[in-house]
């Protein structure tokens, strides 16, 4: 689960980078840009959620070894 969860970071990171070189900083809510912009916020929150989980699995994994 610990690699599998690293992956998906690495990937969201990438969607992230990916989508900064799809907007369009002139006009950030037209078009292309807008998706690449709902794109990065998406990968923000998945990345959040991310760590979120591997947090939440270090404080478990600790209460059981006590």
């Amino acid at each position: 689960m610990k690699v599998f969860t690293t992956l998906l970071l690495f990937v969201a990171f990438a969607l992230i980078v990916i989508n900064i070189m799809q907007l369009d900083f002139d006009r950030p809510f037209e078009g292309n840009s807008l998706v690449a912009l709902i794109g990065i916020v998406a990968s923000f929150c998945a990345v959040f959620i991310l760590l979120i989980f591997k947090m939440s699995k270090k404080i478990q994994d600790k209460m059981k070894n006590q």
